[in-house]
């Protein structure tokens, strides 16, 4: 597969909800970070996870390292094996 969403082996789901919308409610950190993600991560996901790690008393930077793992984890599950940076 190939075009904006890069070459991955990963599934690709629908989104019902606006998502341009969510990420405009989105904290600053969180849509810094979504905006450099190697994935195209659905805002939906992302406040999901950020929201928990926040919940459980972890930092901004703390957070956003809860991120990093996530993607980093989703990432090992692509055949392609596509790198972040």
């Amino acid at each position: 597969m190939t075009g904006n969403l890069g070459s991955t082996t990963l599934k690709k789901r629908r989104r019902a909800a606006a998502p341009m919308m969510t990420y405009d409610t989105l904290p600053q950190p969180l849509r810094c970070w979504l905006a450099a993600a190697a994935l195209p991560w659905s805002p939906k996901s992302c406040k999901r996870i950020w929201d928990k790690a926040r919940r459980n008393g972890l930092s901004v930077d703390d957070a956003i390292l809860a991120l990093t793992e996530a993607e980093r984890k989703t990432l090992s599950k692509d055949k392609y094996c596509v790198l972040v940076n």
